[in-house]
């Protein structure tokens, strides 16, 4: 090769200028790293290797290891190479052991990580801090925290658990090995912090899915006033915001973003529109996907799915018509949204002809998801029989999931019969949660067989089944708050009691009832109507009502599906009180105005 001939040129000492021996080796050892540094793939590579070997500068420490940390960290590299370079090494010191480290975790060898560090300390070579943020990283990403915890001790012992960098990536494997209180105690006993201190602590919350937290955390941050807050840190601020609804304070990280980085990408802008869609801003997150310069898929999907739960089917399909003008091939994700667009939209037939479509046209195999999506169209079309020949015909067995949507089917269209051939199913999977029997039990309130409601509570108490604690998010004033179903016992509960008189007594004009069969303890009426009362949702309304300026909307955030009390009771609300008030449950968005809901009763 042209190359090989090049690389013999420069490696030609020149005669004609007489040199000392130590000054000629160091000028040796120049070229021989600048030709290591100029490789751009492999082939390359092992030329310069082989005349390196040739000219008997391998030996030199300053050659072979950068040899070693091109092969191993460059994006063309390979570990199995770069592994038979190391052990050609006599004696290699903590830069050849830490770059082989490097590598590993790079290429996702994360074990090898952690025995060449055991090797390592068995060859005496004494670790410094550049091995140790590496390293912890390959105990985070196994997980491997009794291994972590281990070098944690070493770092101790050795003195460097007061390097930032060290502290940063014990804050962050902690966390991302499920030991919270670990990696907030590493965090508390920093004396000097670094932004990206603030970032590992937030993100290690962010993997536990710890949101309240993370915001509190970035509150914290910015009181301090010392910090700007970065990409990774602004990014899971967003996720926390999505999660919890926070629909102000995702416009203020929105806003970060645009300061700190200018020109988003694609998948940062397709994580705004996700975000606004799931605070309960359809319109604003359909503003942004429209003004994206670029779109792929991933935008496209989040867009239909997001239109589908808020109950928009029809621009739901719009969309998807638009992505495949685009030229942009449609995936399982995508279809899961166009299916639940049909679903929520009530097209039967459209939707029919998508999961056709899905298979013929883009070759894609439907999952569990798609034929839950179909089950959920033919059921809230009334159409339970043909939702139940459906599953029978499925080529994979039904999982719960597709049982428990023709259950819930048959509640809203009073199929008794059909009803019980779906739990049945459904308890033959071993799956006993006490939302399935709460809604067998409330089909049989409805057409009045108390004996079969007796049966059901009895069954519960003998398996120990308790409802689900209900709990609600709400955002006042940029400050998120959590209400737990039947707890008043928290400061942000003064007034609501007094509230929720208020509320009751105006809701009685408007001929409201408690529906006292959602609760199925054995207590009085009055105690039923009591715990009706303290679900968290009433609990998040009144206190929005209390704390918001009239005509200002409510949007909450809740963990379980909306019991049929409290959706009536949250139309009437939105008339009395002339407040829009948008709640998002585990399957959908609610959106209440003037008496009326986005999903036409059938939720």
């Amino acid at each position: 090769m042209i190359v090989t001939s090049v690389h013999q040129t420069h490696l030609v000492p020149q005669e004609d200028l007489p040199q000392s021996p130590d000054c000629n080796f160091r000028s040796r050892e120049q070229e021989c790293v600048s030709l290591i540094k100029k490789c751009k793939n492999l082939e390359e590579f092992k030329q310069v290797h082989a005349q390196i070997l040739k000219l008997g500068m391998f030996w030199s420490s300053f050659c072979a290891s950068n040899l070693l940390a091109t092969c191993s960290l460059s994006d063309w590299g390979s570990m199995d190479y770069a592994c038979s370079i190391f052990r050609l090494i006599e004696e290699p010191g903590s830069f050849a052991f830490n770059n082989m480290i490097r590598g590993h975790v790079r290429d996702m060898n994360l074990e090898e990580a952690v025995l060449m560090y055991d090797e390592m300390l068995e060859c005496g070579v004494g670790p410094d801090n550049f091995t140790y943020p590496t390293l912890l990283k390959a105990c985070a990403n196994l997980p491997a925290i009794e291994e972590g915890m281990q070098i944690h001790g070493h770092i101790f012992k050795l003195g460097f658990e007061d390097d930032v960098f060290v502290q940063n990536s014990l804050v962050s494997m902690y966390g991302k090995c499920g030991e919270i209180t670990l990696s907030r105690a590493v965090f508390e006993k920093m004396e000097q912090r670094s932004v990206a201190s603030w970032s590992a602590l937030i993100a290690a919350h962010a993997s536990l899915g710890m949101w309240c937290e993370c915001l509190e955390i970035f509150g914290d941050m910015t009181s301090e006033g010392f910090w700007r807050a970065e990409e990774s840190i602004l990014v899971n601020v967003l996720s926390a915001c999505t999660h919890l609804g926070a629909l102000h304070l995702g416009k203020c990280a929105h806003e970060s973003l645009t300061r700190t980085i200018g020109g988003l990408n694609v998948t940062l802008e397709t994580s705004l529109i996700d975000m606004y869609i799931k605070c309960g801003c359809i319109n604003k997150g359909l503003i942004l996907f429209q003004r994206m310069a670029k779109k792929n898929h991933m935008s496209y999907s989040v867009m239909i799915s997001g239109l589908a739960m808020h109950g928009r089917g029809l621009d739901a399909l719009k969309v998807f018509s638009k992505m495949l003008e685009q030229g942009l091939e449609p995936d399982d994700v995508t279809y899961v949204g166009v299916l639940s667009a049909c679903s929520h939209g009530g097209f039967i037939e459209e939707g029919l002809r998508c999961f056709e479509r899905m298979k013929l046209d883009h070759g894609i195999v439907p999952t569990v998801q798609h034929y839950g999506c179909m089950v959920d169209l033919m059921g809230r079309a009334g159409k339970l029989n043909e939702a139940y020949e459906f599953i029978k015909n499925m080529p994979i067995d039904p999982n719960e999931v597709l049982w428990r949507t023709l259950l819930s089917a048959c509640k809203v269209h009073q199929n008794v019969e059909m009803g019980e051939v779906a739990a049945k199913r459904l308890f033959l999977l071993n799956s006993h949660t006490a939302s399935d029997y709460v809604v067998l039990s409330n089909m049989y309130a409805q057409a009045q067989r108390w004996h079969d409601v007796a049966k059901i509570r009895k069954e519960m108490v003998y398996r120990g089944l308790m409802q689900t604690l209900g709990f609600s998010f709400v955002e006042v004033k940029r400050k998120v708050f959590k209400f737990v179903s039947q707890d008043l016992s928290s400061p942000q509960c003064d007034g609501i009691h007094e509230m929720i008189q208020q509320m009751e007594w105006q809701l009685r004009f408007e001929g409201y009832s408690p529906d006292t069969s959602q609760v199925l303890l054995n207590v009085d009426v009055e105690e039923k109507r009591h715990r009706l009362r303290s679900h968290s949702q009433k609990l998040a309304i009144a206190f929005a009502l209390i704390h918001t300026s009239h005509g200002s909307p409510i949007r909450i955030v809740r963990n379980v599906r909306m019991c049929s009390d409290c959706h009536k009771y949250t139309k009437l609300i939105s008339t009395i009180y002339k407040r829009e008030i948008t709640v998002r449950d585990q399957n959908q968005f609610h959106h209440f105005k003037e008496g009326t809901c986005s999903c036409r009763d059938f939720w």
